[in-house]
């Protein structure tokens, strides 16, 4: 088929598709139309330009998620040789606040989530009430004493404050200072609720202490998921669920925590700080919940969540501890 080409826009068609043209067009409508057609192609060649450097970003994109996840596998294999070595369940979940990087294992999975419980009601408390509210003094009997209270178990005839209280449940995981913190934003249903405020459509929580540590397998009531309490754990200490002065005691009250030496702040550095709160269970279920600031670098989320088969299975506090220290490695 013999064509005729217009020139700059190296466009070919056929002479007999020219006649045509030019016997429905006058000559300033066939002007027009060569400029029609380089217009038309010159959207062709956008649009294949857009393709074209749209390509490497995608790839680039692609190559960043292969390393979040060529990371996660290798660190899977690290929890799940630690699953074997001490014959238990494990849920990790970790961020990074600086790149948003994440470490996850198991991260939806269910477990008890036991006294980690205290921290995020404590920040729960902060956000509903002001601090001078943290300096009311709050009565109670020996009657409102559970198993487990070192702190309240000394005041019941002179009470304590508010903030005393708080500071008793995430410190010490004075379990009667645990129930008066779920009594303070309505039980735990209360919590619960606060938390689906926040976003959390995950955390169920039914109990008082010390029920709600029983961990029986399969049952979902007082579980959560590394994931969900690791997101929880951020909004209150770097996110925004909180203002700055009460972001600072609920993170100080953190820092005091008596009950952590073996678990996350033993598989970090030493010059690491970490604010943390454990709990335990029946079922094997130990846990450490934390905020951890490297050096020079933005604080680091960490949720470890734990569990074994039997009732009256112990817990391995160096199983916490290993997991942090494959997390720790993972982010350097």
């Amino acid at each position: 088929m013999e064509q005729t080409c217009f020139g700059d826009c190296l466009l070919c068609v056929s002479k007999k598709s020219v006649k045509n043209l030019k016997g429905m067009m006058i000559l300033k409508n066939k002007r027009m139309l060569k400029i029609g057609i380089c217009v038309g192609i010159l959207g062709l060649s956008l649009t294949s330009l857009e393709a074209f450097t749209g390509g490497p970003l995608q790839v680039e994109a692609k190559e960043k998620k292969g390393q979040i996840k060529h990371k996660n596998q290798a660190t899977h294999k690290e929890f799940s040789q630690l699953e074997k070595k001490f014959d238990a369940r494990l849920g990790v979940y970790a961020i990074d606040t600086g790149t948003n990087q994440t470490i996850a294992y198991r991260p939806n999975e269910r477990f008890a989530f036991a006294s980690t419980y205290k921290a995020l009601a404590a920040g729960v408390l902060l956000q509903q009430n002001s601090t001078k509210k943290l300096d009311e003094v709050i009565t109670y009997t020996k009657e409102d004493l559970v198993d487990y209270s070192p702190v309240t178990e000394k005041h019941v005839d002179t009470g304590m404050t508010l903030g005393e209280i708080a500071e008793a449940a995430v410190r010490y995981s004075d379990n009667t200072a645990g129930n008066i913190l779920f009594h303070k934003i309505g039980g735990p249903k209360g919590y619960e609720k606060a938390l689906r405020q926040m976003g959390d459509r995950v955390t169920m929580s039914d109990r008082f202490e010390t029920e709600l540590n029983e961990a029986i397998p399969g049952d979902i009531r007082d579980t959560s998921t590394a994931k969900a309490i690791a997101k929880n754990l951020k909004d209150f200490t770097v996110g925004n669920a909180l203002p700055d002065h009460k972001r600072n005691i609920l993170t100080e009250w953190m820092k005091g925590n008596a009950t952590g030496d073996k678990l996350i702040r033993a598989g970090v550095p030493t010059d690491w700080v970490v604010a943390d709160k454990s709990g335990a269970g029946s079922y094997g279920t130990r846990n450490d919940i934390a905020i951890v600031w490297p050096p020079n670098r933005a604080p680091i989320i960490i949720a470890i969540l734990s569990s074994k088969d039997e009732k009256g299975a112990t817990y391995d506090n160096q199983l916490i501890a290993e997991a942090a220290e494959v997390i720790v490695n993972a982010f350097r």
